[in-house]
């Protein structure tokens, strides 16, 4: 009965929570499930838990560290790219020279990066404006989260020319 106040021996123990679920036709491995079969345990399931989360989030963790890398290539390609194109737009400098300056640059800047490929030529821009563009491409390596060969990053860094 529900409300029956059970005496207690000395040395018998009181009934616990866990013991409604572990006595009876289920045994240790669980409550009977659906027609009388038993449920399996499920002792060492945190184990292979903890594996695969962790590495789901260390895939990703990894992903985007690979993605701050690249973006910082990029920003630092654009940059040398602008100061190249500033470089040729000076007078009595030509447009072809900023290409090779905007090189020297990326491989200062970025170690290892010296396959940078940059092009300087002049262009007119709007209302006849003679500008300076030039244009830097380079493969960034996966090399965190192997995906291939690598991601080709182009940028333009455009300058007005300066003329007499």
């Amino acid at each position: 009965m529900p409300g029956r106040i059970r005496r207690l021996l000395p040395g018998a123990r009181s009934p616990q929570p866990d013991d409604i679920h572990t006595a009876g036709p289920a045994g240790p491995a669980g409550p009977a499930g659906p027609a009388g079969q038993t449920r399996p345990a499920d002792g060492g399931s945190a184990i292979v838990e903890f594996v695969l989360v962790g590495t789901l989030l260390l895939i990703l963790i990894l992903g985007v560290i690979q993605v701050g890398l690249v973006l910082h290539v990029r920003n630092t390609l654009a940059a040398d790219a602008a100061e190249g194109a500033r470089h040729a737009a000076n007078l009595d400098v030509p447009a072809i020279e900023g290409g090779s300056y905007a090189q020297r640059l990326i491989a200062e800047s970025l170690p290892g990066r010296s396959d940078a490929v940059c092009t300087g030529q002049e262009e007119d821009g709007p209302g006849d404006i003679p500008l300076v563009r030039v244009t830097c491409t380079v493969v960034v390596p996966l090399s965190l989260v192997p995906l291939g060969d690598g991601v080709t990053v182009t940028v333009t860094g455009h300058a007005l020319k300066e003329t007499p």
